[in-house]
């Protein structure tokens, strides 16, 4: 069975570690990958040095052909066209397909979609289900339409959440569970086994693209909420308040916390930070953040104990 869905001419299209662990499952297996499509290499940090994507170091280091265009115009549809796809396997690659594209392949274009659709659709899936506090997640196998994350479902799986469980650990299970149901499932799509039932759109809900700005702590929130922003946003672009100190206004990452739904026994003011025994707290809409390390900006990451004996004046502050 196996042997059938390798032996058709895929281009898969990622960018994203998520994608690159898929990728990397997909030539093991010998899937007959004519070509990869990436995004264009970015440029990063003080120095803006151009770095490639995961899938595109994988890529190279396997002699496969790679495509990195900024944009699907009518150029790149026609060499796309020229290579004859039978299959596209699409995973977090951060363009929006053509529906010109989407026709090519016989097969159709797949597309692996971390979360349970019509839940989640759009390009933060992973984020949004920590941030809203859900229990589980999963992954689900679309054929692509032209809308975003539309297509009709051909095969989902359900995955429970981990209540201190980070995008980054979120991510690398989800990309286990795509792999498996990629393997399993695409032989039986060439063959004709299972079919594909259109989504719910009563049912549907919609995610938007983290920005640097969705890091900002709202202290008048819960310290759960709080605590899911911080496992929503751990790998990017983790969150951060505001610290007055000595007339300056300094932006301060947590970039590790625990916390408490149990309030302080005095009434505190939101953003309040004091000592609690041992553990500096800081006092929420409801319950407290203990704070493990801190970092100002520009400078290194700091555990609790070295950053208040820089900094005693911290104990007393409020965060805003």
């Amino acid at each position: 069975m196996h042997q059938k869905s390798v032996k058709l001419r895929t281009i898969f299209m990622g960018t994203s570690e998520f994608a690159n662990t898929i990728l990397i499952a997909l030539i093991e297996n010998k899937y007959n990958l004519i070509g990869v499509y990436t995004q264009p290499d970015k440029k990063v940090g003080r120095k803006q040095t151009l770095e490639k994507t995961a899938v595109k170091i994988t890529t190279e280091k396997y002699n496969i052909p790679v495509f990195s265009p900024s944009k699907l115009d009518e150029e790149e549809i026609a060499k796309l066209k020229e290579q004859a796809p039978d299959l596209l396997i699409v995973a977090a690659y951060g363009k929006i397909l053509p529906e010109s594209i989407l026709k090519l392949p016989g097969f159709g274009a797949i597309n692996i979609h971390a979360s349970l659709l019509p839940n989640y659709r759009g390009p933060s899936p992973i984020q949004n289900a920590l941030l809203n506090g859900e229990k589980k997640t999963g992954i689900t196998l679309m054929l692509m339409d032209k809308g975003i994350d539309t297509g009709e479902i051909i095969k989902q799986q359900e995955l429970a959440i981990g209540n201190n469980e980070t995008v980054i650990e979120l991510s690398q299970r989800l990309s286990a569970l795509s792999i498996k149901l990629i393997l399993e499932s695409i032989p039986l799509w060439i063959e004709r086994k299972i079919k594909s039932t259109p989504q719910d759109e009563k049912k549907a809900t919609l995610c938007q693209l983290i920005e640097r700005s969705d890091g900002k702590i709202i202290w008048s929130d819960s310290a759960q909420s709080i605590y899911n922003r911080y496992r929503a946003f751990f790998a990017w672009p983790g969150i951060f308040t505001y610290w007055e100190k000595d007339g300056s206004i300094l932006r301060i990452k947590l970039n590790k916390i625990t916390f408490s739904n149990a309030n302080a026994t005095e009434k505190k003011h939101l953003g309040e930070v004091f000592q609690m025994e041992e553990k500096i707290a800081i006092q929420t809409g409801d319950g407290l953040i203990f704070p493990q390390e801190i970092q100002k900006e520009s400078k290194n990451n700091l555990n609790i104990k070295e950053f208040i004996n820089g900094n005693v004046d911290f104990i007393g502050s409020i965060l805003k």
